[in-house]
């Protein structure tokens, strides 16, 4: 068991959250296949071809979001994680709720939630592609909530779940009936389940306890009460379990301040919006916290030096660095 501990790569240094890498593996080799190189993006994702290629080697959950959706864009692959089915992952928690329904709600810990899809949308069809498979019935969500944005939203992983999908929500969550705990897991093994629990409690104890900066948790708080004017200080703060000086006071030990965040979110989300050809000023405007599309547009060209519009046309050859990185 402890060389299987050590192989797994949770005893280092390393304090932000790490993967398995299946995804990242997974998607190398369609890339390979597909006859594309994929050091470019290994390089631009900040990650090695050995953490990438050895299974014994974990890598950082935000390398590996990046890889992944590096990937997907050279392949023009909108759904590239949905064909993948297992991850082991440090950087997502997985919470579940019983009542009327079941309710399982994955949250981002260590690793910024907005800069993602590909992975959240591969951890909610495993999820249900798992259910279907301990159960042996074809089960459908209620319904799926995820917490960025897809224009038009995506008819493939809508026949996939079976029901609807919903985009721009509160939060990444899964909702199933509350009758399907009642459904007996077919094969089920006691002592199998008895070894793999004792075995999984001795990883736990060997994962960091470290989940990276508060900067980041205070920014995952902020991304999805953007649009809904609700981004303030002590509404984060709240959503945090803290006081609003508290907030203020850990912030201050990161040398942070509450606007500086919000003021760098709004540029990184403002320009990840603007890649997207299908959403309108106005709706990115709204998104990123502005009533007035010319209060947006002010505040845009304050930060870069360019018009929305003039951004838009600039995402399409390649990407500078990020501002609200080169902020932080």
């Amino acid at each position: 068991m402890a060389n299987l501990v050590r192989k797994s790569g949770f005893q280092r240094d390393d304090l932000r959250p790490h993967a398995a890498g299946t995804l990242a593996r997974l998607a190398s080799t369609r890339a390979r296949e597909a006859g594309i190189d994929v050091a470019p993006s290994m390089a631009k994702a900040g990650v090695t071809s050995r953490q990438v290629e050895d299974d014994d080697v974990r890598l950082p959950v935000q390398g590996q979001i990046k890889f992944v959706e590096l990937i997907a864009e050279a392949l023009k692959d909108d759904f590239l994680a949905e064909r993948y089915t297992t991850i082991v992952n440090e950087g997502i928690s997985l919470h579940v709720r019983e009542g009327k329904e079941i309710g399982v709600t994955f949250t981002y810990l260590g690793v910024e939630r907005m800069s993602d899809r590909h992975q959240i949308e591969f951890w909610a069809t495993s999820v249900v592609r798992a259910c279907r498979q301990l159960t042996n019935r074809h089960l459908r969500p209620n319904c799926v909530r995820f917490l960025h944005r897809r224009s038009g939203g995506c008819p493939e992983l809508s026949k996939f779940m079976g029901c609807d999908v919903v985009f721009g929500a509160r939060a990444d969550r899964i909702t199933f009936p509350g009758t399907i705990k009642q459904l007996p897991v077919v094969n089920a093994d006691p002592y199998l389940n008895k070894l793999l629990v004792k075995y999984c409690e001795e990883m736990r104890s060997k994962q960091n306890s470290g989940r990276g900066t508060f900067r980041i948790a205070v920014e995952n708080a902020i991304a999805p009460r953007l649009p809904h004017g609700r981004a303030q200080a002590g509404e984060i703060a709240r959503r945090l379990g803290l006081s609003r000086r508290t907030l203020a006071r850990r912030l201050k030990s990161e040398g942070l301040t509450f606007e500086a965040i919000l003021g760098a979110l709004r540029v990184d989300l403002a320009n990840r919006y603007l890649r997207d050809e299908a959403l309108p000023i106005s709706e990115i405007a709204w998104l990123v916290g502005y009533k007035e599309v010319s209060a947006f547009t002010h505040a845009f060209t304050r930060w870069t030096g360019k018009t929305p519009r003039e951004a838009r046309v600039q995402e399409k050859r390649p990407h500078a660095p990020s501002l609200a990185r080169a902020l932080r």
